[in-house]
């Protein structure tokens, strides 16, 4: 296995990574009982110090559900019939999930309603209490 280049500066090692193979459940008819195609890529998520802090944390919320108890992060592949393809899937959806864990997320600006929407919903209860109002006469009379 060698490093897998997240963006330029941010390289994964190849001695966090471990992969292994299985035989697939997928398409290559016969040939899909004798070839290990399925490949599952781990990386040792924590003990790695690649990641900065922040984006490290919203990696681990991002994939909660990928991570083991033991703190590596797994990924794995059997669309393909061989098993550099699937490797490479593999590769790809740990690029992908660190890159969408790297950005951070817009910080939100506390806005204040609108003079114009201020009087909407203020005319909007006037016209449902009128109704409201309508239905008590009714009923009074």
């Amino acid at each position: 296995m060698r490093d897998i280049t997240i963006q330029p500066g941010l390289v994964i090692p190849a001695r966090e990574l471990e992969v292994s193979f299985a035989r697939s459940g997928g398409p290559g008819g016969q040939n899909v009982n004798k070839v290990s195609s399925k490949v599952t890529l781990r990386w040792a998520f924590s003990q790695s110090q690649v990641l900065p802090l922040p984006a490290a944390e919203r990696l681990r919320a991002l994939a909660a559900n990928r991570l083991s108890n033991d703190g590596w992060l797994q990924f794995s592949s059997q669309a393909n019939r061989d098993q550099p393809a699937n490797l490479q899937a593999c590769i790809l959806k740990l690029r992908q999930l660190v890159l969408q864990a790297l950005v951070s997320p817009k910080a939100r600006k506390a806005t204040r309603p609108t003079l114009g929407s201020k009087n909407r919903r203020m005319d909007d209860k006037a016209k449902r209490g009128q109704v409201k109002a309508g239905r008590r006469a009714a009923w009074e009379s």
